[in-house]
């Protein structure tokens, strides 16, 4: 079975968001993902990952106006500058939470100008990491319509096109499902780029025991191709999140 990281922004939301630490561990996650962690210091978050035995599986670069609906600027033409201020801090923050990856946020852009913007920044961006893992993420059109980023084919041709070793698919089986389908053979061919797993339950992004996604087979499918990283829980409780974690345990027994 997987290793499953707590996403901290959509799970345990009963909780302050540094309490949520301890509710996953409580629970017993051993990683956490979040998507922002700049309301906070990092040594704050440093100290709840330390005091709850956790690790930081993944978090995002700055987006840029979120609340206004900015979904990341680094394929967004004009703001090259922007983009790569806020991702040294997004550098400084791992360089204190060491996460596994770093999601790079494309934005919402289109065409072949934003294409060029995004391998640029990326270019530069996996210099700038070192050895750190970025990840580039698809994200479905119905939920974001204006996103860059829509589909796995897409995703790899930017890899590809900056050829960098530090430079990963984040394959979320929930867009995944509702844009292309065919989740298996999808991962089989995938499977050497693919440096972070999400899930959730499709249509309505619940647990993953809720919906059309048989994840008890899924689940045996990812260890099957040798993936050894963290799988990202994404969704959204249905209710309290601890009485939703039943899901665990059953799929674990089959």
């Amino acid at each position: 079975m997987p290793k499953f990281a707590a996403n901290l922004s959509m799970m345990f939301n009963e909780h302050d968001f540094l309490d949520r630490f301890a509710a996953a561990s409580k629970c017993g996650f051993r990683g956490v993902e979040f998507l922002f962690p700049y309301d906070f210091d990092a040594s704050e978050i440093r100290a709840a990952l330390d005091a709850h035995g956790l690790q930081q599986a993944l978090f995002n670069a700055p987006p840029g106006d979120w609340q206004a609906g900015e979904r990341g600027m680094s394929a967004i033409p004009g703001r090259e500058q922007e983009f790569r201020d806020t991702f040294q801090q997004a550098l400084e923050y791992a360089a204190i939470i060491e996460p596994g990856a770093i999601h790079v946020m494309a934005g919402n852009a289109a065409g072949k100008s934003a294409q060029a913007t995004f391998v640029d920044n990326l270019t530069w961006a996996v210099e700038e990491a070192g050895d750190r893992l970025l990840v580039i993420e698809p994200i479905n059109s119905r939920d974001m319509p204006s996103y860059f980023l829509s589909r796995s084919d897409q995703a790899m041709a930017i890899i590809n096109t900056v050829g960098a070793p530090n430079l990963k698919l984040q394959f979320d089986l929930y867009h995944a499902q509702i844009m292309e389908g065919d989740l298996t053979r999808r991962m089989e061919r995938l499977a050497p780029d693919i440096g972070h797993i999400q899930i959730a339950g499709v249509p309505e992004r619940h647990e993953p025991d809720d919906g059309e996604l048989n994840f008890t087979f899924l689940f045996k499918q990812i260890d099957a191709l040798g993936y050894s990283g963290w799988v990202g829980c994404e969704y959204r409780p249905r209710g309290r999140t601890e009485d939703g974690l039943g899901w665990i345990q059953n799929m674990l027994q089959v």
